[in-house]
């Protein structure tokens, strides 16, 4: 392990939730959920006013409501997210050239590659400066944990939370990790907390106490093994800047179980043709074809063929995807479905006949103008999900407050404005249209890194101009204690 704290596990706080109240002044400081608003929906994040009704990630969105009825409940803006998520990470790479992003929101960055940090000092300053730049760049705030080791960093990062930073010292690893619930270790779920926990383990004391053996006996031999480490505080895992693609999948839940079996059948063939599209769209192609049925009662079935070579072409796919379909039974019921492909190569059988013959690989004339129609076949509907952005002819630019019965409700504001107006329209209103999310913060350069480089260290760019003398009246650290900035609430659970 390492003996510096240069490992940086960053993670945006309630991000989703944050960027659309960043976007919208009417929801600032008050309760917001973001995720599927249907029947089955479920929460894919909410703001900390929201988490004090006991809202959380993953609850079932009805369930939500109930516990917090006047909260704004939004539907994910997925591509606006993205975008954010991209200045972060520009942000992370101008630091170190090995960054592992986890998520849109979550990342992990080996500061020493990129020079930026080699001592407890230079790692604290750069983590705060890296909150300042993000908050520029974004409006947003995100906590970062700095620790020897990826484990002890991402511990660090939830403790921090909202809008901190805390730092692990090497060498305070043990008396830290000792005192804290099992559930803290990085794959310890509530199935293996609650076999521990009648085993009499409910610290991670408690489980180094326990020993290795001991251990092997309760999870297994591979998980046995890994926990022990982990309660040693031993982590040898390195950041890795890029990750393999090991499938791409689509899947579809319904508000109403499809009983239809015909109707089944139809949902597997566009469901075949979206994954082919996202197969292509990443210059993929696979051999293994999958699919997965959860039915009425909750059971959940995969069934999977292989092939004798990678293939992107969507007959093929939605083919076999019909077979597996003819092995399950749906009579009761379906309420998901999902296709996917695995196995990924960056080449098709198809391409390596072509090559052997000399032919340059292209996609057939026929069959791009095939796929043009597929995709373009959908009518365009008058939909109005809500919390998207919208535009009035007459009133500017908006978000909708919700719709139904022929109505729309608007208000409009942009980031930057004070709370906007009311206002409600039919849906086939000419003067409305939907449009693309407005930036948190004004177009800008991102700012370049400000963190000290060691001495004769390998500079990734161009030299950093002298820093002027930075002032924190944070402590630096000790894990229970040391927080900075001033983010709302007390919750310390990921977003």
């Amino acid at each position: 392990m390492r003996t510096a704290p240069t490992i940086l596990h960053l993670d945006m706080d309630a991000f989703f939730a944050s960027a659309e109240q960043a976007s919208k002044p009417s929801l600032r400081g008050k309760a917001v959920v973001v995720g599927g608003l249907g029947p089955r929906g479920v929460v894919a994040t909410c703001s900390y006013e929201a988490r004090v009704f006991g809202v959380h990630s993953a609850m079932p969105m009805a369930q939500a409501r109930r516990l917090a009825p006047n909260a704004a409940y939004l539907v994910p803006r997925f591509e606006f997210y993205r975008a954010i998520s991209e200045q972060v990470m520009a942000l992370l790479r101008a630091m170190s050239p090995l960054v592992e992003p986890l998520s849109l929101d979550e990342a992990f960055v080996d500061l020493e590659a990129g020079g930026v940090a080699w001592d407890a000092g230079s790692a604290q300053l750069t983590g705060a400066r890296l909150r300042e730049d993000i908050r520029a760049v974004t409006g947003l705030t995100g906590s970062v944990g700095l620790a020897a080791s990826k484990m002890l960093a991402k511990i660090a990062s939830e403790q921090a939370k909202p809008d901190g930073l805390v730092m692990i010292e090497p060498g305070t690893e043990r008396a830290l990790l000792g005192p804290m619930s099992v559930r803290t270790l990085p794959g310890v779920g509530p199935a293996t907390g609650d076999h521990l926990r009648r085993a009499g383990i409910l610290t991670v004391d408690e489980i180094a106490e326990a020993g290795e053996d001991e251990l092997v006996r309760l999870v297994g031999k591979a998980h046995g093994h890994a926990l022990y480490a982990m309660a040693l505080a031993h982590d040898e895992r390195p950041v890795v800047s890029e990750r393999e693609t090991k499938s791409v999948s689509v899947e579809d839940t319904y508000d109403v179980d499809i009983h239809d079996r015909v109707r089944v059948g139809l949902e597997v063939q566009r469901l075949a043709d979206r994954c082919v599209r996202r197969l292509r769209a990443a210059g993929l192609s696979g051999r293994t074809i999958v699919l997965k049925v959860r039915r009425y009662d909750f059971s959940t079935l995969t069934r999977s063929e292989t092939l004798r070579g990678p293939t992107d072409d969507p007959g093929v796919v939605r083919e076999a995807a019909a077979r597996l379909l003819d092995s399950v039974d749906t009579t009761g019921g379906v309420r998901l479905l999902g296709v996917g492909v695995s196995g990924l190569a960056d080449y098709t059988q198809e391409d390596l006949f072509a090559q052997a013959a000399g032919v340059p690989v292209d996609l057939p004339a026929e069959r791009r103008a095939e796929e043009s129609a597929a995709e373009g076949a959908a009518p365009v509907e008058r939909r109005w999900p809500a919390g998207h952005d919208v535009r009035h002819a007459e009133h500017g630019h908006g978000w909708v407050q919700g719709s139904g019965v022929g109505r729309v409700t608007v208000r409009f504001e942009t980031p930057d404005s004070a709370p906007g107006r009311v206002r409600t329209f039919r849906t086939d209103d000419p003067l409305l249209e939907p449009v693309e999310p407005l930036p948190l913060v004004p177009l800008a350069e991102p700012p370049a890194p400000k963190a000290p480089r060691r001495p004769g260290g390998p500079p990734p760019g161009s030299p950093l101009p002298p820093l002027p003398p930075f002032q924190d009246s944070s402590e630096p650290a000790s894990l229970p204690k040391s927080r900075s900035g001033s983010g709302g609430g007390a919750d310390t659970s990921s977003p």
